[in-house]
């Protein structure tokens, strides 16, 4: 018989980060980065289960070490630059389908750091109220992009949009961003994701970094520190 349960968590986690390498896992603060987001979501208390999708054994087995409750190797031809996390996403629930019988999915990508309780709990509560939507948090751009400027290595700067080159940051509308840390979805909207309603929940933007290279990296480290020594996180 299979076990029922209702919300989920996958952490999508493979090996091949380009630019910093071996992402995933790399020491942040003492801990495999992982381990941080993976901190959050159990003490959120929101999952019956915490499951890591990887290719790679050692990503696996750290992730076992660190106390995942399921581990999925996932096939390498899921793990390339041009998978898209809905097609692992997919794969996941239909090897979880085999064994359980769930609700809800929550997509939380690992090199996220920052994430916070309080926001899996608000996107949950939209869930709840709107079964057929996906919902994530976004912040906004911190200058209107109206005002974007292309740049050359000569130096040579111009406005993208010279419509708006004159135009007063104040007089121009905020726009916003998904800032990729989790997405919150029915297990039923994960599997047709073309027919759900998106919503964003908003957060400030020092929660949203992207970790691209070892600059930001090493930032994301400083400001991690700052904040739980003076308890802004957790």
């Amino acid at each position: 018989m299979k076990k029922k349960s209702i919300n989920f968590a996958i952490f999508p986690a493979r090996i091949g980060s380009k630019r910093v390498k071996r992402k995933n896992i790399k020491l942040f603060n003492t801990k495999p980065m992982i381990a941080w987001a993976f901190q959050t979501a159990a003490k959120s208390k929101l999952f019956d289960k915490i499951i890591i999708s990887s290719e790679n054994d050692e990503v696996l087995k750290i992730a076992g070490k660190i106390g995942f409750d399921i581990l999925i190797k996932r096939p390498k031809k899921l793990a390339n630059d041009y998978v898209s996390t809905e097609d692992v996403i997919k794969h996941a629930i239909k090897e979880l389908e085999k064994k359980y019988i769930f609700n809800n999915v929550c997509c939380i990508y690992p090199c996220n750091p920052f994430i916070q309780i309080k926001d899996l709990k608000t996107s949950l509560g939209r869930l709840k109220k709107n079964r057929n939507t996906y919902v994530f948090p976004i912040t906004n751009f911190s200058h209107p992009i109206e005002r974007a400027l292309s740049y050359k290595k000569s130096g040579e700067i111009k406005n993208i949009n010279k419509r708006f080159a004159k135009t007063r940051t104040q007089d121009l509308k905020v726009k916003f961003y998904d800032v990729g840390q989790f997405y919150f979805s029915s297990k039923k909207t994960w599997l047709n994701l073309n027919n759900a309603a998106r919503e964003g929940i908003r957060i400030p933007n020092w929660r949203a970094i992207d970790i691209d290279n070892l600059d930001d990296w090493n930032r994301a480290e400083l400001m991690f520190k700052f904040m739980r020594k003076n308890k802004k996180i957790y």
